[in-house]
This record gives C-alpha cells, sequence and structure tokens, in this order.
C-alpha cells in the first residue's frame, strides 16, 4: 500500500474514536497580505518596469492528533491570490502568473494542499504539502505566498537539545504558480544551466542546542543530477557590556551530482555575521567569501540561507565574489512607539567572475525599511512593511526597488 494512502486511512481510522482530539488541539487561522512590488530598471534594454499590486489570501487549519501510542491528523493550506492592478508591460514580480504567450496576468490564482501527519513521541512525519524552513531548503513568503513542495519531512525531539530532519520532495509549487513542477537550480546572471531539471531533493540534518548561548546546526542535501551540499552553522550570543554580541557563522561546501545537469558545481562559502545589540541599536558587520569555479547553487524560487538573505534585489552568491555588508536596526519603542522598527544596510561585492562580465566585476546594494505593527484596538496585529533598495553593478541592469506590505491575521479556532 502507498505509505500516503496507508497515512490517509490511519487519520480516517481514528478519526472515528478520537474526533474529539483531532478537533480540540486545532487551530485555523485567515491570513490576509496585501503586495505592491515596484522593481524599476534603471538602465538597459527591455522590459523597463515590473510593477503589480495583489491581495493574498492564506487559509490554514491545522488538527491535532489521535490518541494512542501512533497519533494521526492532518493540515490543510489554501491559497488564493486576487490582482488589483497590473499589466503585460509590467508583470514578473512574482505576484501573479501570467501567459508566457501574451504576458496578460491573472485575474486571481487560487492553490490548495493538504499533508497527513503522525506523531510517534517526540517525533513528527509530515506528508503531502509542504513548506519547509531549514539551511538548505528555505521556503520564505517573500512574495503574496511562499514556494511549497510535495513531499515527506521527520522532525524528531527524542534527545533533549537536539532536533533531527529528514525529508524527500519531488515537486515545487512556485510562489505565484498553480503548478506542481520538477526542481531546478537557482540560476541568475546565467550561472548554471536554468533549465536543468530534477524530481527527486532529499536532505537530513540536526539542529543542536550546546547550552543557553551557542546552537550549531549541519545538513546535508542532494537535487538529484543537479548538485549535493554540506551546511554548517554556529550562532553564540555573548554578554558584553550593557548589551550583547551575536556572531553568525555558516559555511556551505557543493558539488556537482550525477550527470550535472546544470553544469559543473565547485562552490564553497563562507559567511560571518556579528551584531552587537544595546538597548534599541543593533549594530551588524557582515562579510562572506565564495570560492571555487562557480556560484553557490540553491534552489530555484526559494531564498539562499546566507547573512545578505532578505536583500531586495541581489543575494550576492556570485562566482568568487567577496561581500562586505553593515547593517543598523532600531526599535522606535525607546522613544515612546512600540511597534515601531526600521532598517538600514548596506552591501557591497566585488571580484565577481561572470560568464561575459568584466574582471572583477562589482555590485552594491542599500535597503532601507519601516515596519510598524498595530498594539492595540481593533486592528491589533495590523502589520505595514514599506522597504527601499537601489542595486548597481557593472554586469547587468540597475534597479530601484519598491515594496509595500500589509498583513493582518485572523485566529479563526
Amino acid at each position: 500500500m502507498n505509505i500516503r494512502v496507508f497515512l490517509a486511512a490511519g487519520v480516517l481510522l481514528h478519526a472515528g474514536s478520537s474526533l474529539a482530539d483531532l478537533i480540540d488541539d486545532s487551530s485555523a487561522s485567515l491570513a490576509l497580505r496585501n503586495y505592491y512590488y515596484d522593481r524599476d530598471f534603471r538602465s538597459g534594454p527591455g522590459q523597463s518596469q515590473a510593477q503589480e499590486w495583489a491581495q493574498g489570501f492564506t487559509f490554514r487549519l491545522d488538527s491535532g492528533f489521535t490518541e494512542g501510542p501512533v497519533g494521526f491528523g492532518v493540515n490543510l493550506l489554501g491559497m488564493t491570490g486576487v490582482k488589483l492592478d497590473s499589466s503585460p508591460d509590467r508583470t514578473g514580480t512574482g505576484l501573479l502568473p501570467f501567459d508566457p504567450a501574451t504576458r496578460e496576468p491573472a485575474d486571481e490564482y487560487s492553490k490548495l494542499g493538504a499533508a497527513a501527519k503522525l506523531r510517534i513521541g517526540a517525533s513528527e512525519l509530515h506528508m503531502g504539502t509542504l513548506q519547509p524552513l531549514l539551511p538548505v531548503i528555505l521556503a520564505v513568503p517573500s512574495r503574496l505566498f511562499p514556494p511549497t513542495f510535495r513531499g515527506a519531512y521527520l522532525r524528531s525531539n527524542e534527545i533533549e537539545g537536539l532536533t533531527l530532519h529528514a525529508g524527500h520532495m519531488d515537486r515545487i509549487t512556485q510562489r505565484n504558480s498553480t503548478n506542481q513542477e520538477p526542481m531546478r537550480i537557482s540560476s541568475p546572471n546565467r550561472r548554471f544551466d536554468a533549465g536543468a531539471e530534477s524530481d527527486s531533493f532529499s536532505f537530513a540534518g540536526a539542529d543542536y542546542r550546546f547550552s543557553d548561548n551557542l546552537n550549531g546546526s549541519y545538513y546535508y542535501a542532494q537535487l538529484d543530477d543537479l548538485y549535493q551540499q554540506h551546511y554548517l552553522g554556529l550562532a553564540h550570543y555573548l554578554p558584553l557590556g550593557d548589551g550583547k554580541l551575536k556572531s553568525d557563522l555558516r559555511f556551505f561546501d557543493s558539488r556537482e551530482d550525477g550527470a550535472a545537469k546544470a553544469g559543473p558545481v565547485d562552490n564553497r562559502t563562507y559567511n560571518a555575521m556579528f551584531t552587537y545589540q544595546l538597548k534599541a541599536h543593533s549594530l551588524g558587520l557582515g562579510y562572506m567569501q565564495l570560492s571555487g569555479d562557480t556560484a553557490l547553487p540553491y534552489l530555484a524560487g526559494t531564498d539562499v540561507n546566507v547573512n545578505t538573505e532578505g536583500a531586495l534585489v541581489s543575494e550576492f552568491v556570485n562566482p568568487s565574489e567577496r561581500v562586505w555588508q553593515v547593517r543598523y536596526d532600531y526599535d522606535f519603542a525607546a522613544l515612546g512607539i512600540p511597534g515601531l522598527r526600521g532598517m538600514w544596510r548596506y552591501i557591497k561585492g566585488d571580484d565577481i567572475d561572470l560568464p561575459g562580465a568584466n574582471a572583477s566585476a562589482k555590485e552594491r546594494e542599500r535597503d532601507i525599511e519601516l515596519a510598524y505593527v498595530v498594539q492595540s484596538g481593533d486592528l491589533k496585529g495590523l502589520g505595514i512593511r514599506v522597504r527601499q533598495g537601489a542595486y548597481r553593478n557593472d554586469f547587468s541592469r540597475d534597479v530601484d526597488e519598491t515594496r509595500i506590505t500589509l498583513d493582518y491575521t485572523i485566529k479563526l479556532w
């Protein structure tokens, strides 16, 4: 019997005798996201602007587990996106799907996913629609919706302080798509063969809390016939004066896998970010060095887990790139405005080795952000976030980008 059928049968079988457990321990929510995205290309031929405005609705239902040594349950995920403003000459933001032939954006799109789950002790197995948030598969909601995957994911907390992870995915649904597709390697700037596909992504890893101030992690991932990757991470917190210093170290070692359909992969990426927090202020300094013959590979449609993650335009993981970063955050609660936060960041990369680019090419990006969460009243929890970035380089088009999001989650039960 197919294991998915087995799990579904288990849920139905136990539901009859333990329906109360499934319902009483369940939770449901409706998340509303209003998203305005404006990417203005400052130079070069082609489309001059990608500009769209859309409304997203995300419904989540997580059941409890049935009683007994093996508990069964189910999670449901429904997403609907609605066009508020767009046109064929402004598509390509990742908010809305569009017809490749005419570039006409869809008025709306919807998708529904489900995952059966079972629990034994402190271990859970989920099978179906998944949204992993792990160092080697980072499916963050950077548009209306996150990308989702079809597969299985096991998480175990049987040993105190240790969390084990293992999983296998065979399809991805991109954030602005309703189709389940094979997976590809991310390839801006023609870094790899973007058309190469795989129907098998596997990973295993562990997170360990050495102490209250030190956490470590190791992961291995394989995108069949494209690349394989090792990841090591350490995060340390050190009380220093009246504040604390966070040291965040990350390392990737990536090679091609099997038939190497996307081309050669040969990369080591070293990340270091040091952030000092003192009352309302946080000041971070970062450095990243890529070595080897290629860029850092990661799954197309996801974000890459380096210290520049969250930058609006570039991810700064080109071949041989050296990256410096300075970041400042401020919490306006210190001025009597709780819920308001600001951020400024500057990132510079150089020594980039790209096909067709000048020797030792360079790029830089400046990002600013202001975010506010309503603290009380009927709109308590409403989040407003405004971000603006300016990106300049000497190997592709310059970009100015603005994003405005409003997020509000209604807890149904």
